[in-house]
């Protein structure tokens, strides 16, 4: 477990880090699940999904907003989140494709919502949201609106 729940006014945040990029998006992922409910049972089915973005601050939170989206449409805890990240460059490919567009592609395994008590956490925010690298690979916080 590399994420942390914190407190925030009003609000819930969360705090993680990881040895890679997708690591960190991975654990905060994880960390808003826990935001939402205390314990996940081993069910559910896993489900791919992609999104892409023109920056690391857009593409976590497009990620984040998707896993919630995710969630109200099949109606499932999204939980054992894995990601993996493609960082283009800067000029147009001949596929119409920007190369600064950063792109994940991850999967979660959908925890049925039904009888599972999950408290909602309504949308991330990009309040105080950090995304640094560090000594130790990367860091993350997040704050998300309840």
């Amino acid at each position: 477990m590399n994420f942390a729940l914190r407190d925030h006014t009003a609000d819930v945040a969360v705090e993680a880090t990881g040895d890679s990029l997708a690591a960190v998006f991975a654990a905060v992922a994880d960390g808003m699940a826990a935001a939402m409910c205390d314990d996940v049972p081993d069910d559910g089915e896993r489900f791919d999904l992609a999104v892409r973005a023109e920056g690391r601050e857009a593409l976590l939170f497009d990620y984040l907003d998707e896993l919630i989206y995710q969630r109200d449409v099949r109606a499932v805890l999204p939980v054992d989140n894995v990601a993996s990240i493609d960082e283009g460059g800067g000029d147009e490919r001949g596929s119409g494709e920007r190369e600064d567009e950063w792109v994940l592609s991850g999967s979660a395994r959908g925890v049925p919502l039904a009888g599972l008590g999950a408290r909602e956490i309504k949308a991330v925010t990009y309040s105080e949201m950090e995304i640094e690298e560090t000594p130790n690979g990367w860091r993350a916080y997040v704050v998300f609106d309840v």
